[in-house]
This record gives C-alpha cells, sequence and structure tokens, in this order.
C-alpha cells in the first residue's frame, strides 16, 4: 500500500464538490482503476479532486510514476529525463518564470511520507479534524495536505465553512478573514506572512503554523508567531552571496531533481537550495527574506523584491503587489511597482502611504496600475508581470523625480 490511506473504513475521506467518499470506497476505488499499460510514467492531468486523488494513489500502490497536472502525453515525453526511482512528477510554475511553463519536480513517494508524523506533531492535527484545500489538488503544497489529511485518517474537502484546518497562501488567508467561517487552524505557506496578518488571524481565535518550503526541497523550516525554526529532521546552513544569506538545507524530503530547469542546486555533502535568502532573527529563529534572484541593486542598495512586495500588500487600497527591477541609467536598477487597487482607492493615496511606510532605497520610482496575475500555488507570477503587463496593460505612472513620485 501507498502509507497514505489510514482513516477508518466507514469515515469519510474526501468531501469535495458534494461527493461525499469514505475510507473504504476509496480504497476500493483505487484498486478498480486501469493504469495504462506499461511501466512508464503515467499521466494525470485532471483536476477533479476525488479521480485526481484516486489516480495518484493507483499509479504509487502499484509502482507507476505518475506526472500530475500532465497528461499522457508530456509523461512519455519526459519519461527517459526522469530521475531513477521517482514516483511522484510535480509540474511547478514558479513564480520567476517569464514564458509561464512548467518544471516537473522529481521525488519518491516515501520523501512525502517521511514528514507526515512531524507536520502532525507540528500542528496538533488529528483523525477527528476536517481539513480544507483551497486551491487545485494539481499544485504540489495542496495535494501534500490532502494526502497528510488521509495519512491522519481525517476527512478532506472544501468546504471552509466546515472545516477546523486550512490550507492557504497568505493571500487565501487575508480574503479567508474577511468572511463569517473561520477554522481553528491555518497551516500557511507559499510565501511570506506579514505579522499584521498573523495578528489578525490570531484575533480572530484562529491558530497559525507557518512553513517554508518549496515543491523541491519540500519542509525547510516552520513555527508560530514569525518565529521558524528547521523542521524537524532537517539541517540548514545560511551560506553568504553578493545579496546575502543563501538558505540551505539537508533531509530525507529533499525531492530527486527537476525536469526543465529550475533552481534547484546541490552540493556534494547533500545540502541542497533553491536560492532563497534568509537572516537569523534575534530570539535564533530563520527569517526567510526572498528569492536571491529577485534582488534588485538600485543605486548601490540591494532590495529584495518579495520584501517590498509584502509592504505594499499591506497599505491600505492595495490588494495585490508585484516588484521587480528594470534597468536605468544612473541607479542601475530602477524599482517598478505594479499595484492592484481596490475599489474606490487612488495611485496617489497609495504612493503617499508608501512614502511613509518603505525605506528610501525600497521606494518604486514606477508604478503600474493592473491586476497582478498569479501561479495556481498562489505566488506573484513575477516573470508575467515583466514580460506581458508592462508591455500591452496597465496606467503608467513615471516619476518626477527619484523620490517615487507620480504624475
Amino acid at each position: 500500500m501507498t502509507g497514505w490511506l489510514r482513516g477508518a473504513r466507514h469515515d469519510v475521506a474526501l468531501a469535495f464538490d458534494g461527493d461525499v467518499v469514505t475510507y473504504g470506497q476509496l480504497a476500493r476505488a483505487v484498486s478498480e482503476v486501469r493504469l495504462p499499460a506499461g511501466d512508464g510514467p503515467i499521466g494525470c492531468p485532471g483536476t477533479a479532486p476525488v479521480p485526481l486523488i484516486t489516480t495518484v494513489l493507483a499509479a504509487l500502490e502499484r509502482g507507476r510514476p505518475v506526472l500530475v497536472g500532465g497528461d499522457a502525453v508530456e509523461a512519455a515525453r519526459i519519461a527517459d529525463r526522469l530521475p531513477a526511482g521517482t514516483e511522484l512528477a510535480l509540474r511547478t510554475s514558479g513564480s520567476s518564470d517569464a514564458a509561464g511553463g512548467a518544471r516537473v519536480v522529481a521525488r519518491t513517494n516515501d520523501s512525502w511520507l517521511a514528514s507526515a508524523a512531524a507536520l502532525a506533531e507540528l500542528t496538533g492535527l488529528t483523525s477527528a479534524d476536517r481539513v480544507a484545500i483551497t486551491a487545485p489538488l494539481h499544485v504540489s503544497m495542496q495535494l501534500y495536505a490532502a494526502l497528510h489529511a488521509l495519512w491522519l485518517g481525517a476527512s478532506v474537502g472544501d468546504r471552509i465553512e466546515e472545516a477546523t484546518a486550512v490550507q492557504v497562501t497568505p493571500t487565501r488567508l487575508q480574503r479567508l478573514l474577511d468572511g463569517d467561517a473561520v477554522p481553528r487552524t491555518a497551516v500557511v505557506a507559499g510565501a511570506a506572512m506579514s505579522p499584521d496578518l498573523a495578528a489578525r488571524a490570531e484575533a480572530r481565535g484562529i491558530r497559525v503554523i507557518e512553513y517554508y518550503g518549496a515543491a523541491e526541497l519540500s519542509f525547510v523550516a516552520a513555527g508560530e508567531h514569525g518565529e521558524l525554526v528547521p523542521f524537524p529532521g532537517v539541517e540548514v546552513e545560511l551560506r553568504p552571496t553578493s545579496h546575502g544569506a543563501e538558505l540551505w538545507s539537508r533531509s530525507p524530503y529533499l525531492a530527486l531533481g527537476v525536469v526543465g530547469g529550475g533552481m534547484l542546486r546541490r552540493d556534494d555533502d547533500g545540502f541542497a537550495t533553491v536560492g532563497d535568502l534568509a537572516e537569523r532573527t534575534a530570539r535564533g529563529g530563520l527569517r526567510v527574506l526572498g528569492r536571491g534572484d529577485a534582488a534588485i541593486t538600485t543605486a548601490g542598495a540591494t532590495v529584495l523584491a518579495e520584501d517590498v512586495e509584502a509592504r505594499l500588500a499591506q497599505l491600505p487600497g492595495v490588494d495585490a503587489a508585484a516588484v521587480f527591477g528594470e534597468s536605468h541609467a544612473l541607479l542601475g536598477e530602477r524599482i517598478v511597482a505594479v499595484v492592484e487597487l481596490a475599489a474606490g482607492a487612488t495611485l496617489a493615496d497609495v504612493v503617499a502611504a508608501a512614502r511613509s511606510r518603505l525605506a528610501t532605497a525600497e521606494l518604486p520610482r514606477r508604478w503600474v496600475v493592473a491586476p497582478v496575475p498569479r501561479t495556481d500555488s498562489g505566488k506573484i507570477a513575477r516573470g508575467r508581470v515583466r514580460n506581458e503587463i508592462l508591455a500591452n496593460a496597465g496606467t503608467v505612472h513615471p516619476p518626477r523625480s527619484d523620490a517615487g513620485a507620480v504624475s
């Protein structure tokens, strides 16, 4: 067996779109799945949760690599490129992927199973919980959350109003807090969470557990109240680079490799990184600053795009923000901000608020009003912002000076 189905036979395992499936029914459905002939990878392109989970479990049970989110044609195309031992092949569209294309992260089933007990202890979730998934299951962190709920013997579904726990990105958590129904526990990942958002959630009685990881690394650090520490079983090193300290980890949770490029790098000692930068907090924990490839060098200062995005997203009138650097004759690079405004908000008010909240080096010198696209996992699609939005849409407001003013 795959190791994931641990609930009582008559208990509810899945509850999506009104389709309720018990553990016994799910086990039977898994055994009845007819996989394509051969021993190569199979495609699992559907987004309907129950068939997707059933197919993934059937493939794992029968020793067939499964490409989650990709069809049979793509599975055949990458078959010879998958590392030996691949069981899960996970399509992932990176936030800095300019072409919008997908990488495929290859891993073993055991590399996910190994973290199940540690996550259960960290979150306090049990078989009595009802876990809500808030994004499509072909997103790796959502698929893992669903499988982890099954490992607990809990039920997993899509009805937040009935859930005791949710797996969310910070953006999705912010929207959830605007509603009436709130769960007891929120497991937050996918992007850095601001202290204001965490405080707002805790004020609503939600216990917030935040973790940092990546599809290639799985869990790296986790914690509460903004203080992340290495996830159980993970060794962490901060290694100096020209942009800051790069976060490397070694654990049993690492992927086998990546097909189609990506940021994964390994060393001879078994450590790996995706290029994220981090620093030690005053209490000895970790603060993840963002992707090193999102660093902007402007007027001699190094500014992290994700850090500025987080600050802008907290401003009144800003629904979302994306930041990147563009070449500038005097500054080297200047900071460009693309902001998605809330109803009734004006860019002039946002820029005025930004001047009071951001350091001079962090102030955008060019502003664009436009929708901010995101990847399926909820991350800002910074490559699309750079290559599509500025070229084709939005209102550009060039500054009158280098103080971030708008015309």
